[in-house]
C-alpha cells in the first residue's frame, strides 16, 4: 500500500502513521501536514530515518501540490484538521479553511484519479444527546464552528461518493486520549498543571460527559474501515467509556496521587454540548472491530508517558496553551 496521510504530525495522526509501519511492513507513508498549531515534528521523530516514511509540509488545500502527491499514493487517510472547539469559537475561519475546503479539494483530486479515502471525523457533528446514543444515519446537529466544519466535510464526502463515485468511508470517532496529544486538550492540560503544581480548570460544573477512547484503538479502527470498510458508508466508533468532565480528572489526579482540591472551577465554554455518545455496534458487528484497551489501563500509560517525556511537552506548554478558557483569547 502507497499512503497519503494528512495530518501526520497530529496527535492521531503521527500515532497512526506509526501504527501503520509497525503493523505493515511493506507500507509506503507520505505525511502532508502544514505544521499549524497542533503538529509537532517531534511527534514522530522516532520514525524519521524509517524509508518506508516520507514527510512533505503543505496544505490540502494546495490543489497543486495533492495533485503530486496523489500520483505517488493510492490511498489517502484524511486527518488533517483543525480540531480544538474553544479556538474555533475565537476564530472560525481557519477551522472552515483546513476542515471544510481542505477536504473538499482533497476530495475533488481524488475523485478524478480514481483514489480510495478514509476521512476522520468526529462525534461532535452529531451535536449532544441526553438519553441514547447515535447512530450513523441521525441527523447532524453541529454546535460549533469546529463541528460544523467537519459535518459541512463529512457532507460533501457523501455527496462526491453519491455524484461522482468517489470511493470513501468516514469514520466518527470520540475523544481520542493517549501520548503526544497538545496540551491544550483536557487529558493533557490535566497531568500538565497537575505536574506543574498548577491549578486543573473545569468548565462550568464538570458536568459534561464524554466517551474516551485510547488513540491506539481507534488507530486500529482507522486501519480495519480504510481496508474493510465498504464505500459510501460511516462507521462511528467508541469504547464505552462515559465519563463526566469532573470525573475524568479526579481519575487523573488519583493516578498521579494528588489531591481534588487542585480543582477550579471557571466560566463554562459557549454552547458547550452536555454529552456525545457513539453506537458503534455498525462497526463492531460489520468489521468485527473491538477496543483493546480499559480506560483505567490506558489512562495509567497516558499519565506515565507525560511524567516520563517532560521534554515533548514542556515547550508547547505556554501559557495560553494552557489558559484556562482558551476560547476567550484572540488567536
Amino acid at each position: 500500500m502507497k499512503l497519503l496521510v494528512t495530518g501526520g504530525l497530529g496527535f492521531i495522526g503521527s500515532n497512526f502513521i506509526r501504527h501503520m509501519l509497525t503493523k505493515h511492513k511493506d507500507i509506503q507513508i507520505i505525511n502532508l501536514d502544514k505544521l499549524s498549531i497542533g503538529s509537532n515534528p517531534a511527534n514522530l521523530k522516532d520514525v524519521e530515518a524509517d524509508n518506508r516514511y516520507k514527510f512533505v509540509k503543505g496544505d490540502i488545500a494546495d490543489k497543486t501540490l495533492i495533485k503530486n502527491l496523489l500520483n505517488e499514493a493510492d490511498t489517502v487517510v484524511n486527518i488533517a484538521a483543525e480540531t480544538h472547539v474553544d479556538r474555533s469559537i475565537a476564530e472560525p475561519s481557519p477551522f472552515f479553511h483546513s476542515n471544510t475546503m481542505g477536504a473538499l479539494n482533497l476530495f475533488e483530486v481524488a475523485r478524478k484519479n480514481g483514489k480510495r479515502i478514509l476521512q476522520v471525523s468526529t462525534d461532535e457533528i452529531y451535536g449532544d444527546i441526553i438519553q441514547g446514543s447515535f447512530k450513523e444515519d441521525d441527523k447532524l446537529k453541529p454546535s460549533s464552528p469546529y463541528s460544523a466544519s467537519k459535518a459541512a466535510a463529512d457532507l460533501f464526502a457523501l455527496a462526491y461518493h453519491r455524484t461522482y463515485g468517489l470511493n470513501i468511508v468516514i469514520a466518527r470517532c470520540t475523544n481520542n486520549y493517549g501520548p503526544y496529544q497538545f496540551p491544550e486538550k483536557l487529558i493533557p492540560k490535566t497531568i500538565i498543571r497537575t505536574l506543574l503544581g498548577l491549578s486543573v480548570p473545569i468548565y462550568g460544573k464538570g458536568s459534561n460527559i464524554r466517551d474516551w477512547i485510547y488513540v491506539q484503538d481507534f488507530c486500529e479502527a482507522i486501519d480495519l474501515i480504510l481496508n474493510k470498510g465498504k464505500s459510501g458508508e460511516i462507521y462511528n466508533v467508541s469504547a464505552g467509556n462515559e465519563l463526566t468532565n469532573i470525573n475524568i480528572v479526579k481519575m487523573i489526579l488519583n493516578l498521579m496521587s494528588k489531591p481534588e482540591n487542585t480543582l477550579t472551577f471557571v466560566e463554562d465554554r459557549p454552547g458547550h454540548d452536555i454529552r456525545y455518545s457513539l453506537d458503534s455496534s455498525k462497526l463492531r458487528n460489520e468489521l468485527g472491530w473491538s477496543p483493546k484497551h480499559s480506560l483505567q489501563g490506558a489512562l495509567k500509560t497516558t499519565v506515565n508517558w507525560y511524567m516520563d517525556n517532560d521534554w515533548w511537552w514542556r515547550p508547547l506548554s505556554t501559557e495560553s496553551i494552557l489558559h484556562p478558557t482558551p476560547w476567550k483569547l484572540k488567536w
